[in-house]
């Protein structure tokens, strides 16, 4: 099939020049082929499908109750097919050019809270190498603000132990150096020389982090580990949860927005500004601690008293504000 090939040929395109990972390029290959199908079904191809056709597929898929946020990672997606398409002369035009991404809210990402962190990481049972290798794995990703993927794809040749750093390919093939605390230092150390010799079961594999059949452990091996540890604390989140933790938490300790953006590897400094959203509680000591018209008693506010003297000039309202 045409189209077929023209998709493969996409995914090449997408894996070469832009530098896509191969997550991304799984999940935009994925809706092509979705779209593909559904054109098919109405005996229209990608070759020469118009506008409408494209924004029937939208609403079909949203009608499966997709957020906001999937849609526009679709339409991003199709965009992405159809300007290839156009590069390669398979069309002379792009029907999804007018199409406007839909509006997304900006949610705050979910946070554990220190001492809840600290819970999820002490109830790891450590009985066994599975879960010595947990506690090393999830204060790693604590410790460097790590994608899951990040982390179960980390080879022994991005792992520079004596130095405590670690050199990460994120979103793009994008590469970043990250340091990581003494904590992480020491459980990896511990399942390095007690688990991992168990695990690995005589095979040999350059990933650090390994399964109980001795191969790498997967993104949805990952979240399964997560996901137990999580109910039994009774916690409410994702294994993301945690990158969102280590970003909130650098901040709330007084760490600078860019080097939060360096060591989480975004690529725009707004996609981190997200994290400095900061509790109501926090923002109250703040106030009082730094303040500079707090009085001596924390309970009173020193409220000035203007002298009788004072001249309040022509075309100001003596409330504040300009007469206009």
């Amino acid at each position: 099939m045409p189209g077929r090939d023209a998709i493969d040929r996409y995914g090449a395109w997408l894996l070469a020049a832009r530098r896509r990972s191969p997550l991304t390029l799984d999940a935009y290959l994925r809706e092509a082929r979705c779209l593909e199908a559904w054109l098919a079904d109405r005996g229209e191809v990608l070759e020469s499908v118009n506008t409408g056709f494209i924004l029937e597929y939208l609403v079909f898929r949203r009608s499966g109750g997709l957020s906001a946020r999937t849609l526009a990672r679709i339409v991003s997606g199709l965009r992405g097919l159809f300007k290839y398409l156009r590069l390669e002369g398979v069309r002379t035009d792009d029907p999804t050019e007018l199409l406007e991404s839909p509006r997304q809210e900006r949610v705050l990402p979910g946070v554990f809270k220190p001492e809840e962190v600290d819970r999820f990481l002490d109830s790891v049972d450590l009985s066994t190498p599975g879960g010595i290798r947990d506690r090393a794995l999830f204060e790693l990703i604590y410790s460097c603000g790590l994608r899951i993927s990040e982390a179960a794809f980390l080879t022994f040749d991005m792992l520079y132990l004596k130095e405590r750093i670690i050199r990460v390919t994120g979103k793009r093939r994008k590469e970043r150096i990250v340091p990581f605390g003494e904590a992480a230092a020491a459980w990896l150390v511990r399942y390095l020389e007690e688990a991992r010799p168990i695990l690995a079961k005589q095979r040999r594999s350059d990933r650090v982090f390994l399964n109980r059949t001795g191969g790498g452990i997967s993104r949805k091996g990952v979240w399964k580990r997560f996901d137990e540890l999580r109910t039994a604390n009774g916690m409410t989140g994702k294994p993301h949860t945690l990158r969102h933790s280590f970003a909130t938490h650098l901040l709330a300790g007084g760490a600078d927005l860019r080097t939060v953006q360096e060591l989480l590897g975004h690529a725009d400094i707004a996609t981190t500004q997200i994290y400095t959203h900061v509790d109501a509680e926090a923002l109250g000591k703040a106030h009082e601690e730094f303040f500079p018209r707090r009085s001596a008693n924390e309970d009173e506010y020193v409220i000035p008293k203007r002298p009788a003297s004072v001249v309040i000039p022509a075309g100001v309202k003596a409330g504040g504000g300009l007469d206009t």
